[in-house]
């Protein structure tokens, strides 16, 4: 019996959704808790899974905005057709007039072979996402027929020459999706050495999960590109880009913003940092990173400076009582700003799982809408890429943000001696309406103090 595949409703609040890619090619089978398709809202950027099991049948392309629960394609029995004609339905909103048929889901299409392969130049013409579908599935597009306007490659061509391929799999071979080749890729998994648990032995995500999970990145992590940016492309400004791109700006014209930049000594904090990690060596207890010392002060900071930790309304500054502490992580394509709620009144350790655990949900495309709501004040570092200072751009909403430098050498003079310090850089970026430069310099100096001795930290 064919089952409908809708488009979910992630969050109260979501109208719409952009189905950014299908994660497995039309006719193949899928099995239930497969990832089916990437979805892109207006706040986060998710991996939707089949809720049955079923050979796919899309009814509208990569790259069609929908409505929330609008049909976007079918889940059939094996020999079954999709209920009704495809092409006697109503287009869906940022759907293009010709229907969208798709490949049989009988049987999969030969490999096709390139017979015309349009260039600009020595450039292949190819999508960002077809790139690096091909780049986790080491296939060279040259060999690979692009259907898009001009001979362009997208990623449904990369995902059909794959299906077609995994026919003439050699015994005992399992079939793969791309995004499952794709996490296999990042996490140094050899899918030879991989039992599949799906139909027919086809290797799931969960079989991945199994071996070897994430690791969850730290504040801002260095994430891998969905693909490297090309001259001559134009990227949409849909999904995450866009929403990105229209809170920035609206940010910066709506605030009156400015930047402080304060240095503070990080000596006392990696000798601690140290210390546990002998101490804790063996037990379950996650040894804080430098980034989870600065979540923690933070948070304690803003207790005493509630101007930071306020929001602006037309009738005034609303100083708030509640801490949430939101922090920037860095994902292909963009970043997201999880949540840890109730920060100061959390334990270091706390901070430190609960910080993790959202990055790790944020770069697995995992994360919730809710989990992504509510920051009253928020955290972000470019330390990790080598950064000094920088101007962090608020959040909407908030009246701070503080940036985070990388951690480094200073000097410091002792009677005419050079002593070697550890240092790093902040960036307060703070709202000019709500907040003027001495108490923001105030909420720095506090900051600094609690860092010079974090065994109250721990408390």
């Amino acid at each position: 019996m064919a089952v409908e595949v809708l488009l979910p409703k992630i969050g109260l609040t979501m109208q719409e959704g952009t189905i950014d890619e299908w994660l497995v090619p039309t006719g193949a089978a899928v099995a239930e808790g497969e990832a089916l398709l990437r979805l892109a809202t207006d706040k986060v950027d998710v991996d939707v899974e089949a809720e049955a099991g079923g050979l796919f049948h899309p009814v509208v392309p990569a790259g069609t905005t929908v409505p929330a629960g609008a049909l976007i394609g079918w889940l059939l029995a094996e020999g079954e057709q999709p209920p009704g004609e495809v092409g006697a339905r109503t287009p869906l909103p940022g759907a293009s007039e010709a229907p969208f048929t798709g490949t049989s889901a009988d049987a999969p299409a030969a490999p096709r072979a390139a017979a015309s392969i349009d260039r600009v130049g020595d450039r292949l013409l190819s999508s960002p996402n077809a790139r690096r579908v091909a780049a986790a599935a080491d296939v060279d597009l040259a060999v690979v027929r692009g259907t898009g306007p001009g001979g362009r490659i997208v990623s449904e061509d990369v995902e059909e020459h794959l299906a077609a391929l995994a026919v003439s799999l050699p015994p005992g071979g399992s079939a793969v999706s791309p995004l499952v080749r794709k996490l296999a890729k990042e996490r140094g998994i050899d899918l030879s050495e991989v039992n599949g648990t799906g139909p027919g032995g086809r290797i799931r995500r969960a079989d991945l999960e199994a071996l070897a999970p994430a690791v969850a990145p730290g504040i801002a992590a260095v994430a891998e590109p969905a693909a490297p940016a090309r001259s001559g492309e134009v990227i949409p400004l849909t999904g995450m880009r866009g929403t990105i791109a229209r809170r920035m700006h609206a940010s910066l014209q709506e605030m009156a913003q400015l930047t402080h930049g304060y240095e503070v000594r990080m000596d006392a904090v990696v000798s601690l940092r140290d210390r546990l990690k002998e101490e804790w060596a063996g037990s379950d207890l996650p040894v804080p990173s430098i980034n989870d010392f600065l979540l923690k002060a933070a948070a304690l900071a803003l207790r005493e400076h509630p101007l930071l930790n306020a929001t602006v309304r037309e009738d005034g500054i609303h100083l708030l009582d509640d801490i949430h502490l939101g922090f920037a992580v860095a994902v292909p394509g963009g970043l997201m700003v999880p949540v840890i709620e109730d920060a100061a009144a959390l334990s270091l350790t706390a901070i430190a799982g609960r910080a993790r655990a959202l990055a790790e949900a944020s770069r697995a495309g995992r994360i919730s809408p809710t989990q992504l709501e509510g920051a009253t004040f928020t955290v972000t570092s470019l330390g990790g890429y080598g950064v000094d200072f920088f101007t962090p751009v608020i959040n909407p909403g908030n009246v701070a943000i503080l940036g985070v430098g990388r951690l480094r050498d200073g000097v410091e003079w002792a009677d005419d001696r050079p002593l070697r310090t550890r240092v790093l850089t902040l960036s307060l970026t703070f709202d000019h309406r709500a907040v003027d430069g001495a108490p923001a310099a105030e909420y720095l100096r506090t900051l600094g103090e609690l860092l010079s001795r974090p065994l109250r930290l721990l408390m």
